[in-house]
């Protein structure tokens, strides 16, 4: 039984296209009516999710992100997906207010380290994402170990991130291996780019497989939730 997919975009823009892209190029199709059928909502109006984790006097996401599924739902989404590692603090909310499945995204993730058997893994993520320690249970619950970035590196993380990819603006390659070699001194077996901006820069600079990419994570969750194929041998 094929499904809709529909995808809570906006969070960021730049990474909803490019997950829209990576599910074309990671489904098994030799033609257009192959291909997953999908309903994308690049809603740029959602609040930022770190600000409002960090303070919450800021503005709430959540009624946005509920608003998004039961819009998509009634466009004929069968299945939601949401590229941000950081709004899946609020997913339980986000699962009770919407009318269909939402794919977790970091668990997913957590599944795809213990499958390539890392006992102890990196994350690279938001501030928020980091206070909300959904990452660092999904790992737990996984027999996995995270490692945190020290102030000064997720300093550089944020940075890439909001000054950066956020930005529109191109990652230099000396500032990413400042925050590699970092990780890689924590003796990480691998380091999970827990931020779908990271994502970019994995796309931009042609990363090793050092990493596990939570963008590229979700988009073959969602191609086997819809009920296609994945293709194995395209690799992003």
């Amino acid at each position: 039984m094929r499904k809709t997919l529909g995808i809570i975009g906006g969070v960021g823009p730049l990474a909803t296209m490019f997950i829209g892209e990576m599910i074309v190029r990671r489904t098994l199709a030799t033609k257009d009516q192959e291909h997953v059928h999908t309903i994308i909502d690049n809603d740029t109006t959602i609040p930022d999710r770190t600000a409002y984790i960090l303070d919450n006097t800021k503005e709430n996401p959540v009624p946005y992100l509920v608003r998004d599924a039961k819009k998509l739902a009634n466009a004929g989404a069968e299945v939601i997906c949401i590229p941000c590692n950081t709004a899946h603090t609020f997913y339980d909310e986000l699962q009770l207010g919407s009318p269909v499945p939402v794919l977790h995204m970091i668990r997913e993730t957590a599944k795809r380290a213990a499958l390539v058997g890392a006992k102890r893994v990196g994350l690279l993520a938001t501030d928020g994402t980091l206070a909300s320690a959904v990452y660092q249970n999904a790992l737990i619950e996984q027999d996995i170990e995270p490692i945190i970035p020290d102030a000064i590196t997720q300093t550089l993380v944020m940075s890439v991130i909001y000054d950066y990819v956020k930005a529109g603006k191109e990652v230099p390659l000396h500032l990413w291996q400042r925050i590699e070699q970092a990780m890689l001194e924590s003796n990480c077996d691998k380091i999970i780019l827990g931020c779908t901006e990271l994502s970019i820069v994995n796309r931009d600079l042609k990363l090793n497989n050092h990493y596990i990419d939570s963008l590229l994570v979700l988009a073959d969750s969602a191609i086997v939730a819809c009920g296609y194929e994945l293709n194995h041998t395209v690799k992003i």
